[in-house]
């Protein structure tokens, strides 16, 4: 466990991380701060994080099973401690962590006598078992157990339907969400117009993420909620006693991003997300596989960079070089310095 005393500062906003531990291999917590804060900002901020951190989060689980010998959800198989529906849930406990989106396939192919662990599922390379002690099944004699597993990434919890059922395969609940528990506290000092806020932020993860990657993940999810009304349409403004009439445009999100260019903020760059820029899905899935993440990252590469990112293509190549040189006025060197 960690911990950090709390300086309060009253000159600029901080967050610090005063506490951090992990409690098992699927349970990681950690306490933040966020201070200074003026009357009732604290409340805000803290009401808005804690709804993106349960439900803005994406994390990847189990969502369908495959199996031959399984006539229906309910019935139990000769040879095995558990009954079907015990397995399916303990399939649902399971805990991923992947980055890629669609629909990936696994299995789970053992024979008995033995215990069945997640370590006995077959992944495709893309996807990481968080805890490979997590208990599936018992098996209590010489058979085989082969089940065929689908694997997705979403947000929020999905409740499996009556009717979705096909080709002999049951679907299970999916719970995406990473963030098992979050909790904001406020401690407020000061007196009268000087009265400031502490925001004190409890997050607790299932180790898919760390609290620190979660709160990140939150923070860019809420701003990327906002950017819509960043793009404003220019509005006309009349002012009075001039006939002549001025239009003026409002601030727009692309107008940051000239400023940026021209003050060289290097840091700002890190706060400009990939999926911020239009791109296609197969193409912004390509760059995240490649930990490519914000404009800074995209431009450390190369046009030759990019070529080398496994189903890149120079389509690819010519859609990011377009989108950066109409929005951004930043360009890509064709050959690594």
């Amino acid at each position: 466990m960690v911990r950090e005393e709390i300086a309060v500062s009253t000159r600029a906003l901080r967050w610090k991380c005063v506490e951090s531990r992990i409690d098992s291999k699927r349970l990681y917590y950690g306490r933040f701060i966020l201070s200074p804060l003026m009357k009732g900002q604290a409340d805000t901020i803290g009401i808005a994080m804690r709804r993106a951190l349960l439900g803005e989060i994406e994390g990847t689980c189990i969502t369908r099973v495959k199996s031959e010998k399984v006539p229906h959800e309910f019935s139990t198989i000769v040879g095995i401690e558990e009954s079907v529906h015990e397995i399916f849930m303990n399939l649902k406990e399971i805990v991923l962590r992947s980055n890629l989106y669609g629909t990936l396939d696994a299995s789970i192919c053992v024979r008995g006598p033995r215990y069945v662990t997640a370590q006995d599922i077959i992944l495709p390379p893309s996807v990481e078992i968080v805890d490979a002690t997590q208990h599936i099944a018992n098996l209590t004699e010489p058979i085989d157990l082969c089940i065929e597993l689908q694997i997705e990434r979403d947000r929020g919890y999905r409740m499996k339907t009556p009717n979705n059922y096909q080709d002999g395969s049951y679907p299970i609940d999916a719970v995406f969400m990473p963030v098992r528990n979050a909790n904001h506290s406020i401690h407020s000092y000061g007196n009268g117009n000087e009265k400031q806020e502490i925001l004190f932020l409890e997050i607790w993860t299932n180790g898919s993420l760390t609290p620190k990657e979660a709160l990140y993940e939150a923070s860019r999810n809420l701003i990327d909620l906002f950017i819509p009304f960043l793009h404003a349409e220019e509005q006309e403004i009349h002012l009075k006693d001039n006939p002549n009439r001025v239009s003026l445009p409002l601030f727009t999100f692309h107008d940051e991003f000239i400023n940026i260019r021209k003050n060289k903020k290097r840091i700002a760059l890190k706060c400009i997300f990939i999926d911020q820029s239009e791109l296609p899905s197969r193409t912004y899935n390509c760059l995240k596989k490649s930990n490519i993440h914000t404009l800074l990252d995209l431009l450390t590469n190369s046009q030759e960079d990019l070529l080398k990112i496994e189903y890149f293509r120079m389509e690819d190549v010519k859609r990011i070089l377009d989108i950066l040189q109409k929005h951004f006025g930043f360009d890509l060197t064709k050959n690594k310095f």
